[in-house]
């Protein structure tokens, strides 16, 4: 007698990462060049944090690229990271005027 077969079925997805994300296919990911562009410039206005914030500009234009070539998840991959170092970025530079200034004021009186 010959073994049945039985069906296999490979899920996509690990069942500890939940379901696939369902987004409109419309629906393309932020790239952040201009908060990128923007942390950049005042972060080598501010004591040279720039070279700190220009990783997030390569993220943001690898951003722009995938969203360019059609390649949907490489850009919400790198739009992630941009924004990520984005918002490090920004607070490493309010961090910075906030001391700067408390230290002014801490010299002047």
């Amino acid at each position: 007698m010959k073994p049945q077969r039985a069906e296999v079925s490979i899920p996509l997805y690990p069942p500890s990462r939940g379901q696939p994300p369902t987004t409109d296919p419309d629906e393309q990911p932020r790239d952040f060049f201009l908060w990128s562009l923007f942390n950049v410039m005042m972060g080598y206005g501010l004591a040279y944090l720039g070279c700190l914030c220009f990783p997030a500009l390569i993220f943001s234009i690898k951003a722009r690229d995938c969203k360019m070539l059609g390649d949907v998840e490489g850009a919400r991959r790198h739009s992630t990271r941009a924004k990520v170092l984005n918002i490090i970025c920004s607070l490493l530079m309010v961090v910075t005027v906030v001391v700067v200034i408390v230290a002014f004021v801490a010299i002047i009186t």
